[in-house]
C-alpha cells in the first residue's frame, strides 16, 4: 500500500512544503500528535504555534460544532454576524490601546500583516517601512515586501524599506550589550537617506521568531519606540507566534514596557482553524471601505474556535501554565546545555524557546547540519519540533499552552538521546535527503 507521504507527494504543490522529515498524520489529542503507522508523537511544535489549545481540545470542538449547526453564513463582507463582532469586542479589552480602535479580521498572520502595511502607508501618505533583518511577518507579496528573512531572498522587497539588525544578546559584543548601536545608526539614516516624515511605521516582533527565537535586551524595543514616536513613525507589534499568552501575558510586548500603535494576531487565535486579527486606531483601519478584504474574512465557525480560545486561556489559566512549565523546559533544556556541546544557547520567554546550535569549541558558529539531523532523529524517537533562523541551526519550541511538567520530561529524554545520536556520528546525511527545511 502507498504510503500517505507518498501519495502526499504525487498530489500536493511543493510550493506550499516546508519539510523536515515524513510526518503523516491522521489524528491527535492534546499535546500529542497520530500517525499513519499509529505512533504518539510529543509535539513541541503545535503546527507552529498554530494549535494552541493542543489537538481536538473539547472546548474548541464544543465551539466550532455549534457554530456549523448553525451557521450564521460564512463571511463579514456584506452582512456581519455576532460571533465575530464579540470576538472583536473582546480583542479590543485585552489588547490596551488608544479608545477608538477597529478590529480587522482575517485568515492567517501574513494577510493580517499585508493589511496592515497597505493601510498605513495609504492613511498616513508616508510610503516607507522600517523593519528587521531576520523579520518574517508572513507569506504574502505584501508582507514579504516588508519581511527580510533568508528564506525570502525570491520576494520583492517594499520600496525604501529600512532593515535593522534585530540585537541578539547571545551575540552582541560587550561594547554593545544593549543593542544601542543600532538605534545610533537609526537616527543616523533619519538624518541622512531616510527622513522620517517618509516613514510609516516601524514593524517590530517582541520576540523575533523565524529569525531565531531571539528575545531582545531589556529596554531596546522600547527606547526604539519612543525614537520612532518623537518622528510620528507609528508602531506596529507582530504577535503572530509569540503572543495570545505564549510568554506568559497575553500580549508579548508587555514585557517590553511600551505599548504599540498596532497589534497583529494569528496562529493561535483560531486554536487551529485559520484566523488572524489587527487593531489598531480608527483612522488606520477606516482608511477605506472594501480595501482589504477576502470572501471568507470574518467566518462565524473560525470566530467561534477564536472565543474558545480565549474562553480557555483564562479559565484554564494558560497564562500562568506557559510561565510555569516553559521556566520548567528552560532550566531542563539548560541542563542539557551542561552536558552537550552541541546547545550554545537557551532563550525564550514562557512557552517560546530556543535552542542555538552551534559548532564545537567556542566559536558560536551556527550548527545548521546538525540541527536539521537532530529534529530528524527526535521525530524517529517521537518528538515533534522544527528549527529556525537565519542560520537554520536554532530549534523552535512552540509547544501546545495546555503543555504539562510530565510532557517536558519526556521530550527531554528525547533530546538528550537524539543530541548523542548526531554527535556520536549515528544519524546518516542521507536521511535528509527530500527534506529542505527552511
Amino acid at each position: 500500500m502507498t504510503s500517505l507521504y507518498d501519495r502526499d507527494d504525487k498530489v500536493l504543490s511543493r510550493l506550499q512544503k516546508l519539510r523536515f522529515f515524513p510526518l503523516a498524520l491522521v489524528g491527535g489529542k492534546g499535546s500529542y500528535l497520530t500517525d499513519e503507522a499509529g505512533r504518539q508523537l510529543l509535539d513541541l511544535s503545535a503546527s507552529w504555534g498554530a494549535a494552541s489549545l493542543g489537538h481536538s481540545h473539547p472546548a474548541l470542538v464544543a465551539a466550532v460544532s455549534k457554530a456549523v449547526a448553525n451557521q450564521a453564513g460564512a463571511s463579514v463582507l456584506s452582512a456581519t454576524n455576532e460571533t465575530i463582532v464579540s470576538l472583536g469586542e473582546r480583542l479590543l479589552d485585552l489588547v490596551p490601546g488608544a479608545n477608538d480602535r477597529r478590529v480587522w479580521f482575517g485568515h492567517s498572520g501574513s494577510d493580517a500583516n499585508e493589511t496592515v502595511v497597505r493601510a498605513l502607508t495609504a492613511a498616513t501618505g508616508r510610503p516607507r517601512i522600517i523593519s528587521f533583518t531576520g523579520a518574517y511577518h508572513g507569506g504574502t507579496a505584501g508582507s514579504m515586501a516588508v519581511s527580510a528573512h533568508s528564506v525570502q531572498t525570491h520576494a520583492e522587497k517594499a520600496e525604501g524599506l529600512i532593515s535593522l539588525t534585530y540585537p541578539d544578546p547571545y551575540r552582541l559584543t560587550e561594547q554593545d550589550q544593549d543593542g544601542a548601536s543600532i538605534l545610533h545608526c537609526l537616527e543616523e539614516r533619519f538624518a541622512a537617506d531616510a527622513p522620517p516624515s517618509e516613514i510609516a511605521a516601524v514593524f517590530i516582533e517582541p520576540i523575533q521568531s523565524d529569525g531565531g527565537l531571539i528575545v531582545p535586551p531589556p529596554g531596546f524595543m522600547k527606547s526604539l519606540c519612543t525614537l520612532c514616536r518623537k518622528h510620528g513613525i507609528l508602531v506596529v507589534s507582530d504577535e503572530v507566534k509569540v503572543g495570545l499568552a505564549r510568554t506568559g501575558r497575553f500580549s508579548c510586548f508587555e514585557h517590553e514596557g511600551f505599548t504599540p500603535d498596532i497589534v497583529t494576531m494569528g496562529k493561535g487565535l483560531g486554536g487551529g482553524l485559520p484566523l488572524s486579527a489587527a487593531i489598531g486606531p480608527a483612522e488606520i483601519m477606516n482608511h477605506a471601505a472594501s480595501f482589504s478584504m477576502q470572501t471568507l474574512h470574518g467566518n462565524p465557525v473560525c470566530a467561534a474556535a477564536g472565543h474558545a480560545v480565549l474562553d480557555v486561556i483564562r479559565a484554564d489559566g494558560l497564562m500562568t501554565n506557559a510561565v510555569e512549565t516553559g521556566s520548567y523546559l528552560v532550566a531542563c533544556l539548560r541542563q542539557l546545555m551542561q552536558r552537550h556541546t552541541l546547545i550554545g544557547d537557551v532563550r525564550g520567554r514562557g512557552l517560546a524557546v530556543g535552542v542555538e546550535l552551534v559548532a564545537p569549541g567556542g566559536s558560536n558558529e551556527p550548527a545548521a547540519r546538525a540541527a536539521a539531523k537532530l529534529v530528524y532523529r527526535a521525530f524517529e524517537l517521537g518528538l515533534v519540533h522544527y528549527y529556525v533562523g537565519m542560520h537554520s541551526n536554532v530549534l523552535e519550541m512552540t509547544p501546545p499552552l495546555t503543555l504539562s511538567a510530565p510532557e517536558v520530561d519526556e521530550a527531554i529524554e528525547i533530546l538528550d538521546r537524539a543530541l548523542l545520536d548526531v554527535v556520536s556520528d549515528r544519524v546518516p546525511d542521507t536521511v535528509l535527503e527530500g527534506f529542505e527545511g527552511w
